[in-house]
């Protein structure tokens, strides 16, 4: 009887464990269990995502930073017109080559085109005054100016205003730079009376004077007028002398290539286009040069961040044998222990890399303030600088998880 009763018991467990199936965790099952080992850890976990936290932050500020600096630089360079084209008649030519009235809008409908402006010398003479001896030659040149003139150079007033479409109709003027020193006119001051310069026997009021212009340095030696006041009060004909075209930096060559035929179909060999300036050679050489340099230093960053919760991770599962045994005696299956090992070092990368996102974001705004840089935090470097903690994360967690998952009730609890 009694063997039969032990026969029974024996057939009826191994039926029940026959038909017993492992249970089931849900993610956020996994979820709770990995926060499990950071909650019970709390500053060895703090440290670790400390480490990754530093590397990401590393990753934005070494992006960052130099991406505001290559920003300035760049600014830099193009106010010394590497997008800016200038387009004038050969000299010295019998008869002289004129530029038709139409040219500066023929070449500013050319698709890469933003700006294209001109200006044209009325070969008129300029004095302070009428009682200047009229064969006292200052030295300056009277320009008929397009209204556009300003931002086809990179140029800005110093004092006063520019021409506007109501001063261009009438005899108004803005000086140069130069031109301001040498007829003695330092600034134009609103509630004033306007200063009045002579040209050609006709009194013109100063409205304006121009900051120095890099780009061009004739204007700064020049006396702007509006380009109808020109025609009204200097009998100018209409024909410009320079054309200031600024395109695209990337289809500046190409738009090099079209001008002549566009602004002088007749003869497009009787027009001389500048070439681009060396400037934009050396802004695209410093563009590649910091693109290597990024790459090299994020990587970098990023693997010692990884090495770091590596090593955490391998020593959890070592202090940590006595729970693995315990679950392992209680039914978990290795998936689970892998799983719950395995996210563990994902949230902990996660934790480390927001953080890190975070500092390296408030470092590089702070520097680049500081340096009066304009703020350029590169998106891809934050989603990527995230994106690669997480990815840090599951390579940094596989074998420990393994090892975890490979550890038997038995070897667990007797190496605890």
């Amino acid at each position: 009887m009694n063997s039969r009763s032990t026969a029974d018991s024996t057939a009826r467990l191994a039926l029940t464990a026959a038909h017993t199936r492992p249970v089931r965790l849900s993610p956020l099952d996994i979820l709770g269990l990995g926060l499990l080992g950071i909650r019970t850890r709390t500053m060895r976990a703090a440290l670790s995502a400390l480490g990754i936290s530093i590397g990401i932050a590393t990753m934005i500020v070494v992006t960052g930073i130099p991406s505001s600096s290559r920003q300035a630089l760049m600014n830099q360079l193009t106010a010394l017109g590497t997008n800016m084209l200038q387009v004038q008649p050969e000299p010295d030519q019998k008869p002289p080559v004129l530029l038709s009235s139409e040219s500066v809008d023929m070449a500013a409908r050319i698709g890469p085109v933003t700006v294209a402006s001109a200006v044209a010398n009325t070969h008129s003479k300029v004095h302070r005054s009428d009682r200047v001896d009229p064969d006292d030659y200052a030295g300056l040149t009277v320009l008929a100016s397009r209204l556009d003139l300003l931002p086809a150079l990179n140029a800005s007033v110093r004092s006063g205003s520019f021409l506007t479409p109501a001063t261009g109709k009438f005899p108004a003027a803005v000086l140069g730079s130069v031109a301001a020193t040498r007829l003695g006119i330092e600034s134009v001051r609103p509630g004033q009376p306007s200063p009045q310069i002579f040209i050609n026997d006709r009194w013109f009021t100063v409205v304006g004077i121009l900051a120095r212009t890099p780009l061009s340095p004739d204007i700064d030696r020049s006396v702007l007028v509006g380009w109808d006041a020109a025609r009204a009060q200097l009998h100018f004909d209409g024909h410009p002398t320079v054309i200031y075209v600024k395109a695209r930096e990337n289809a500046i060559e190409a738009v090099r290539a079209v001008l002549p035929a566009t602004v002088h179909p007749q003869l497009p060999g009787m027009v001389r286009v500048s070439r681009p300036s060396d400037a934009l050679a050396a802004k695209r050489a410093t563009e590649s040069n910091f693109s290597a340099l990024f790459l090299g230093l994020a990587g970098v960053a990023l693997l010692v961040g990884g090495i770091g919760v590596a090593n955490t991770m391998v020593i959890s599962v070592l202090e940590r044998r006595r729970e693995i045994g315990l679950r392992r005696a209680l039914g978990a299956h290795r998936g689970q222990i892998r799983n719950q090992f395995l996210t563990e070092s994902v949230i902990l990368s996660a934790l480390g890399g927001l953080a890190g996102v975070v500092l390296g974001v408030l470092a590089t705004v702070g520097y680049v303030t500081y340096q009066h840089w304009p703020v350029v935090i590169p998106i891809a470097s934050v989603t990527q600088g995230f994106g690669g903690a997480l990815l840090v994360g599951v390579m940094a967690g596989v074998y420990p998880s393994i090892r975890a998952s490979r550890l038997t009730p038995n070897e667990a609890l007797a190496s605890a």
